[in-house]
């Protein structure tokens, strides 16, 4: 009896351990408010651990916050941007206001208001520098009300900010304002970098970005290893998929000795299922607790989706490599919007609706984007339908 219940506990035990996994990997800063956030606590010097270990990510967790400080394998995926309300990725503009917000607050009280901030973000975009960088912010259109309204969302959604009172909407018409608490621990646990970008000294996007998480790499088989394990894992809890030929010769050649060990790992910390393919391998999320982009969705956009994914495998088996032109994709969805008119909603933007299924594809990493040009990639093919094979007789099998 007394086994069994040891049994019990320790599959509770593992079960709690990959769900705060998940959690973290989905939502790298928890507040108490979070529902895992209490599950991070609980096994944090595990979870610390692991991270560390498998991935050269840290883990630090207090009463105010827990935040996993991911260093990303690759800098150049763009797919994946901050959203506002409506899965609107977040403009240039949008992300430069949320940075100057960051920085006045970090000279606020512990209550601030919408108006205040953005008196301060309005005494910021006047900085001569912004202007000539072609960053203009002044309040006067619709456009950056919405824009406003959205870094304050930004800032709710992550914890800095906790609403008292009153709505953005409010302040965005004129009718009145809103009151936020700042939480200042999370504020001050926001930014997970190696180094504090005002010490960088480059000036190139790519350069500054590769500066500020760079990692000193020990002159040793052993230590040269254990970088290739971080990065190979950082790819494959961070990316869609991983696909052998982006790796370089010494990642493809350490991932070919120590693939079935390292994917067993990672698995049984994470409740992932593994699909190894030859082209390269994906870790599947039967919980979706850690996915933040999933295929199928419900709804106009996911359906239009899976169609458009399912054309682009049929492609691809009949064309391997080859792209396809923007414009046969916008022609093909005019097609399924006229097929599915009664199922999808009304006035869909066709346009848009290409556009934001070729984000999500890309984004998973199941197309290539260049210019004008979409190539489909092999793990599309899941997607796709075969040609039938008929079994049996061909009778009235019973």
């Amino acid at each position: 009896m007394a086994g069994e219940l040891r049994d019990f506990q320790d599959a509770q035990r593992e079960d709690e351990r990959r769900k705060a996994v998940r959690a973290l990997l989905r939502r790298p800063l928890l507040t108490p408010g979070d529902a895992d956030y209490r599950l991070v606590r609980k096994h944090q010097g595990w979870l610390a651990d692991w991270f560390a270990r498998e991935a050269g990510w840290t883990l630090h967790a207090d009463t105010a916050v827990a935040r996993l400080r991911k260093i990303p394998a690759r800098h150049g995926d763009g797919t994946r941007a901050a959203q506002a309300k409506g899965k609107v990725p977040f403009s240039r503009r949008r992300y430069v206001l949320a940075c100057l917000a960051l920085a006045a607050l970090e000279r606020a009280e512990s209550q601030v208001t919408l108006g205040w901030l953005a008196e301060r973000l309005l005494a910021f975009a006047a900085d001569p520098e912004l202007a000539e960088a072609g960053m203009v912010f002044t309040l006067g259109t619709r456009e950056e009300r919405a824009d406003l309204a959205a870094v304050a969302g930004l800032l709710i959604g992550t914890g800095i900010l906790a609403k008292v009172a009153g709505d953005e909407s409010a302040y965005i018409s004129g009718s009145g304002d809103a009151l936020y608490d700042v939480h200042r621990r999370v504020l001050a646990m926001l930014l997970a970098t190696r180094r504090g970008p005002s010490m960088v000294t480059a000036t190139a996007l790519d350069k500054r970005l590769a500066a500020i998480n760079e990692e000193p790499v020990p002159d040793t088989e052993d230590g040269r290893n254990r970088m290739i394990r971080h990065s190979l894992t950082r790819r494959l809890l961070d990316d869609p998929v991983l696909y052998y030929w982006e790796l370089t010769d010494a990642e493809r050649a350490y991932l070919e000795r120590q693939r079935g060990p390292m994917l067993k790992r990672i698995t049984e910390a994470t409740g992932f299922v593994a699909e190894v393919r030859a082209e390269g391998i994906a870790l599947l999320d039967p919980t979706r607790e850690a996915t933040d982009l999933g295929m199928p969705e419900e709804g106009t956009d996911g359906h239009a989706t899976l169609l458009l994914a399912e054309h682009l495998a049929g492609l691809l088996r009949m064309y391997p490599d080859q792209p396809v032109e923007l414009d046969d994709l916008r022609t093909h969805m005019i097609q399924l919007a006229e097929r599915h008119r009664g199922l999808w909603r009304k006035n869909v933007s066709v346009p848009d609706l290409t556009m934001g299924a070729m984000h999500r594809l890309e984004a998973l990493g199941l197309i290539r984007v260049r210019d004008k040009r979409i190539t489909p990639l092999p793990a599309l093919a899941r997607f796709g339908f075969g040609d039938p094979v008929i079994t049996g007789s061909g009778k009235n099998d019973e």
